[in-house]
Parts: C-alpha cells; structure tokens; sequence
C-alpha cells in the first residue's frame, strides 16, 4: 500500500497536467458548443400582434374621451400634471401625453410630450415638444403607438418580450445584483464563497435553505440544462458558468438573464423575463415601472408561485419591502426613497392585457395572411411584429353588442342555436377593425364570419339598382318601376312567384322609394328588364368573388356569401366606388426593426363616383325614411346608409351599414338554417344600433361630384321636369343622362332651361388698368 502511495507521490504532477489538459479540452469543448447560440438567437420569441394606431390630424373630428379611452389602454396614467413618459393629463379641453418612443413600420419616433387642443369638437392644434431639445413644432398629423393585442407562440409555450440594454429602467441592476448575487460584477462565473456557505447552511438545517448559484449558473441551468439535482450536473453547470463568464461582458450575461429568468404563469403559457413581466403584473413598458414596482419583481424570484402578488399580496408586499431594505442597508437608495417606497402598494394590474385566446375571430383571419405572406414558418418564431388594422376599442364594443342582443333575442323568442356574425372595416382602407364570428366571444372554433355562407336576401338589391343608375339615359333614382305580380317558368319546368314581403301590389313605384322600403317586385322587374348577366356583373363590380348563376332567384338574394365577402361589396359602395381588398395585416417588422413586408396601396374604381353617390343618397334615405329607420330615429343628428336584408320563411337576418369611416356587416340566425322570426330590422340591425351606441359616429359626409346636378321629376311618371312645380320630385342626378327638353308644370314638351350665360367682362384700357375707372 506503501508502494502505491509512493508511485503516486512520484507521478502526481502529471496526472495533474493530464486532469488540467483535459478539463480545458471540456472548457474548450464547451466553448464551441456555447457560442453559437449565446451569441446568435438564444430564445424563440412569438409573433408580436399590434393593432391599428390611433392617428390623429388637424380638423379631425374626435373627442377627448375618445383619445383617453386609447390613451387608457395603452396604459398611460393620467396625473394632475403629466411629466414622466406613459402618463397624460386633461386641462380645459387640451390634453398634454408623454408620449413613449416606439418603432413603426416607417421608422423610429423618439420619446415627446404631445400637446393636443380642440375646438368645436375637432383638432385644432397637434405640437411636439422634444423631450431632449425642449423645442416644440406645430404638426399636421401624429399618432400615438399601437397597442399590444397578442402573441403568437410556437410549440414551447414559452413567451417572452425581449429587452435591450436601453430598456433597463434605475434601480434595476442594482436592486437584482444586490439581492441575488452581491458578488456578480466580481466573481468569475461561480461564487465558491456562497457555495461553501450555503452547503455549510444546508448541513447545519439538514434540508436545503440556501443557495450558492450565481446569477449566471442560474442563467445556465435555465437555458440548458435540465433541473435534476445531481453532482455531476452541478459541475457542468459550474464549467459553463465559467465559460460564459470569459467570453462574454458581465452586462451582456445580466440581460440575458433578465430575459430569460421565468417570472409568472399566463394560463397555459410560462412568463419569462422582467420586459414581459413588466407588462403581465404592472400593464406597462418596463422602463416606466418605479422603484417599488421593480422590488416587487426582483422579489418575485425566489419563488414566483409563492409569492404571486394576485394570488398572495401580503406574501408579495412582505417580499417587497424586504427587498427595499436590502437596498436601503447597501446604501443603494436614502430614506426618504425607502420610506416613500415602502408606503406605496402594489398596483397591481388585472393582466388582461396579455390575457391568451382574446379575439379569436380576428386572429383566425390574421393567421390566415400570415401564413400567405410569410411562407416560411420559422420566421413566426423570430420575434416579428406584425401590425395591424385591428381597433381594439371598436371590437371589444361589438363583442359586448352582440353577445347581449343574440343572449336577450335567444331568451325572448326561445332559438337555443341562434347565433351570430359581424365584421367592420375602414371605408376608406379597406382594414378590418372588428371580426365576431360567434356569439361566445371566446370560441376558437367555426368562424361565421369567415366561413359561413347564408342567403343574403334584399342586400342584393343596391347591386340591382347600382346596375341601372349606371346607364344614365335609361334609368333615375326617379324612374318608375312595375310593383305587379309576375311569374317566370324556370328550364326545369318550375314556376317561380315572387312577392313583396307585405303580399301587396302598388302597381308603380320609383326607383328611390323602392330602394328605401325594399319592394321585391320593382327589383325583380327591374333585373329581368336588364338582364340577369347584368346583374350578376354587377355583384362582381362589387367586389363578389363568388360564383353566382344566373337565376331568377339572385335578384331577392338567393346568393350565398359570408358577412366578410358582404363587406367587401358595401366597402366599394361606401368608399364611391372604389374597391378596397379587406386585409387584416399591414407589415411586418423583423426583429431587428427592418421592414420584411408592407402592404401596397392598392384600389381599383369599380363604380362610376357619380353613381356611388346615388346609390349612398338612396341607402341614406333607408336609414330615415325606409326599412332601418329605427337607426335614424337613434341617432337623429348623425347621417348614416345601410340596407337591411330578410330571407324566405325569416331564416336570416341581414343588414350592412355605415357612417363616415366604417363599414358594417352583419348577419343572425340559426345554426340549423332554422325559421327565428327575425327580420333584418328586428335582428341583425339592432346589434349595429347597440354597437354604435358604444361608439362615436360620424355623420356621413361626401362631396357632390361633378357630374351630377339636382333635376325635377314628375313624381307620378318620374319623367324630367321644369324647375318650380309645386309636387316635383328633386332629386341629383347624373348630368350627362338628363334630357335637353322637359315637361313643363302643365305637362308641355319645353326645352330644358339653362343657367344664364354671364356676359364676358368689358376690357379695360391701359389707362384704366393703371389707375382704374
């Protein structure tokens, strides 16, 4: 045994330079296995999903309340004086933001305070005031950063929102090095100091009450090794820590922990880093967070179940002044900071704002885009950010509108399976702001709004009339249509009866207050007299992209469309003619801020402007006058256009319409096809009327364009009068179909009057140009 002891005795040396080759040839190994991915993406990051921003100009109509409702949900706190970044205040109609910095798709805009004034309820005065500078410039149009509606996550389940060194608000590092490890900037990697102490800790307690890892062995373990507590485990995670600690700065090592580091579960996703976390529990960036907030965060560590400040305050608050303390012993903050730290409570959020599942039926249709525009499916897991046209304010509204009045219409008339759809978009743009497909909410399931196609009933009609209007010498929203029976044998041999919804028959009607009080039979007429070819064209003018027969039956709606494909026509009618794709995404940011994709601006002038104008005069009137005029009894003042739409037998109800900026579609019925008594007024209308009621609308306003004038008809023949009879029927017409002879009051053929030519003015003389006269 001797002898043994001897030979190693002799030898040890180099068996030691044989255990130290091979360790470092491990560290080397190690090294080259670390590096690649520490340096490069270390983390899966999910799509981050904004809405639209809020845009606002001079001369625009909006109100303040409307601007704090989104002010609110971005977050920002209203003071009595607002001075830091995230807060705004309110004083005689003038509203000062600190407004944050945010990237957009066309660049970066700094932080600034906004200074906004109104006048008779609209923007008179836009102005920045750089927050470096101090200089404040007047500007035409800004907007404020768009909110935060989701993130997409990949298979892991894990969400995170990652930081950069300029993100990191006071008092952060100090508070976390000081409270997890006070030796960070110091060691190399491994603290053998806190690891003798707390083994010396854990014998003495004969349990684990201590820890010895440093801030990077706890960044090693999450990031790649598992959570086996085993020797040999300990001394890879040692080794590594090691490594890490040689290779990189100490403050690139802190940030990766801070974006790592698991701080909280969101239902069925794990929370990880503080820049997520910020938003989870305190529902704003994290470099507006205040020193209390941060101690809560940092105390959260130790045990993010245990002390989870919604489900334990007292723990949490407990946590947190202790961290307090900490940094008031270490000299990191005075005492009138801790004092006024630990007086202050927890502020705790509700967490909604990064609640998962939120407006399925949006995203399905977003998913839909992005898996086009983005064919590779790893880019969704690099941290993109998607912007969209989403008005979070206006769906969350037309949620709540239509699951209460589907709810109450279920109850009062006993359906169990009714249900119902909408979608919303701008008028101008084409963006979807709001897509319900179900009466719950929250079901990821069927889309109605996408998927679902039903007969369309009397919203057909504008496609009929739109058709006529367009050939001007023919037809006038004054012209006289047949509302008398008619009966049409179909190839089959069938026999097809239309009829009025009343069953009654007038005879003549013309083509305004046919529109207006939806009468079957004149649309009937009207298309067979055109041809079904013509109004099937009409349709696809429209922006139909369905396949339509040409059957009698198209011209009181037998044309199965979703609410989506239904807002895309009336988008066109809305928007004069023009033909907006509806689209729900609007480009796309890598994670590096660089432009992937953006959307063109495409539109295409599907309906002469003149004529869009007409047919927009006539669905107004609908809404005064006509079948929806319980919208125009709601809101008096404001003028809005829309048509109703009721199938055989009150299957489905139907309607679409719009004020100023946005379109409307929507549809309610049963799921079994099943008759509900519903007609479009009585169903599907009311939710528009409970929806807006939740909104701001803006009265419709449309410039009269150039070709048209006001003309004079005989109400009783809809032929082209003179000017000034008592009983004419005034209505705007297109110009260049307007006869040069009319009918007199008395019924005479005279020639149309015209407006009298001013005589050219006299030229004046040199004499008189120099010194007038």
């Amino acid at each position: 045994m001797s002898s043994f002891w001897q030979w190693c005795k002799r030898y040890w040396w180099k068996f030691a330079v044989v255990g130290l080759t091979l360790v470092l040839a491990y560290l080397f190994y190690l090294d080259a296995q670390l590096r690649p991915h520490f340096s490069g993406n270390k983390w899966q990051v999910p799509v981050q999903v904004y809405a639209r921003p809020l845009t606002l100009s001079i001369n625009q109509e909006i109100t303040p309340q409307e601007v704090i409702d989104e002010l609110e949900l971005l977050g920002y706190r209203r003071k009595n004086k607002s001075e830091k970044v995230g807060e705004y205040s309110l004083l005689n109609s003038a509203l000062t933001v600190q407004r944050r910095a945010f990237h957009f798709l066309d660049g970066a805009v700094p932080t600034s305070q906004l200074d906004i004034s109104w006048r008779s309820g609209r923007i008179a005065r836009l102005s920045h005031t750089d927050s470096v500078t101090g200089e404040a410039d007047t500007v035409e149009l800004t907007r404020l950063e768009p909110w935060l509606v989701t993130r997409l996550l990949s298979g892991n389940r894990e969400d995170r929102m990652l930081l950069r060194q300029n993100d990191l608000p006071p008092y952060l590092v100090d508070t976390l090095v000081m409270v997890e490890d006070r030796n960070f900037y110091s060691h190399f990697g491994v603290n053998p100091i806190a690891i003798a102490r707390a083994l010396f800790a854990n014998i003495v307690a004969g349990r684990k009450v201590q820890g010895g890892s440093t801030l990077t062995q706890q960044l090693i373990k999450n990031l790649y090794l598992t959570r086996e507590q085993t020797y040999t485990r300990k001394i890879k995670e040692a080794l590594m820590s090691i490594v890490i600690d040689a290779r990189y700065d100490k403050d690139e090592i802190l940030l990766a922990y801070l974006n790592e580091v698991f701080i909280g579960q969101n239902g069925g996703k794990a929370v990880h880093g503080f820049g997520l976390g910020a938003h989870f529990y305190f529902d704003r960036p994290l470099n507006e967070l205040n020193l209390p907030e941060i101690a809560t965060l940092v105390g959260m560590l130790k045990g993010p179940s245990y002390y989870n400040p919604r489900r334990y305050p007292e723990r949490a608050l407990a946590r947190r002044d202790l961290v307090l303390k900490i940094l008031f012993e270490q000299g990191v903050i005075d005492k009138s900071n801790y004092m006024s730290a630990i007086e202050s409570p927890l502020n705790i959020a509700s967490g909604a704002s990064l609640a998962s599942g939120k407006h399925p039926s949006f995203m399905a249709k977003l998913k839909r885009e992005l898996t086009t525009i983005l064919a590779d499916p790893a880019m969704r897991n690099s941290g993109i950010r998607v912007f969209t046209t989403l008005d979070i304010n206006a769906q969350r509204r037309a949620e709540n509108a239509l699951a209460e009045r589907v709810e109450s219409v279920a109850n009062t008339r006993k359906i169990d399976d009714l249900q119902a759809a909408m979608v919303v978009s701008d008028s101008a743009s084409g963006g979807i702001r709001v897509i319900v497909g179900d009466r719950d909410v929250t079901n990821d399931g069927f889309n109605r709004a996408l998927d679902m196609e039903r007969s369309i009933g009397s919203l057909v009609k504008p496609a009929i009339y739109v058709a006529a209007l367009e050939q001007a010498d023919t037809y006038r929203l004054a012209t006289i249509l047949r509302d008398e029976p008619i009966v049409v044998t179909l190839e089959d041999g069938q026999v097809w009866r239309p009829q009025n919804a009343d069953e009654e028959y007038r005879g003549a009607v013309n083509m305004l207050d046919s529109l207006t009080q939806s009468y079957n039979l004149p649309a009937v007429n009207l298309a067979l007299d055109m041809g079904l070819d013509v109004v099937v064209q009409s349709l696809q003018n429209l922006g139909v992209d369905e396949s339509i027969p040409e059957l009698p039956a198209i011209t009181l709606g037998a044309v199965n469309l979703t609410p989506l494909q239904v807002n895309q026509m009336y988008q066109t009618i809305a928007n004069d003619g023009v033909l907006r794709p509806l689209h729900t995404v609007t480009g796309i940011l890598d994670a590096q801020q660089k432009l992937l994709w953006r959307r063109t601006d495409y539109g295409e002038q599907r309906i002469p402007s003149d004529v869009a104008y007409l047919l927009n005069y006539g669905l107004h009137k609908v809404t005064r006058e006509g079948t929806a005029s319980a919208l125009g009894k709601i809101f008096p003042n404001i003028n809005m256009a829309g048509k109703t739409g009721t199938t055989n037998d009150y299957r489905d109800s139907w309607f679409a319409g719009f004020d100023r900026n946005l379109v409307a579609s929507i549809w309610m019925g049963s799921d079994s096809n099943a008759q509900t008594g519903l007609s479009g007024s009585s169903g599907a209308l009311r939710v528009y009327i409970d929806w807006q009621r939740t909104m701001t609308p803006k009265s419709l306003s449309r410039r009269f364009p150039s070709g048209l004038e006001i003309a004079h008809f005989n109400p009783d023949t809809g032929a082209q009068r003179a000017g000034g009879c008592r009983d004419n029927l005034s209505l705007p017409a297109v110009s260049s179909g307007l006869n040069d002879v009319v009918e007199s009051c008395t019924g005479r053929i005279e020639p149309k009057a015209r407006p009298k030519e001013q005589p050219e003015p006299k030229r004046k003389s040199l004499w008189e140009r120099l010194f007038g006269g």
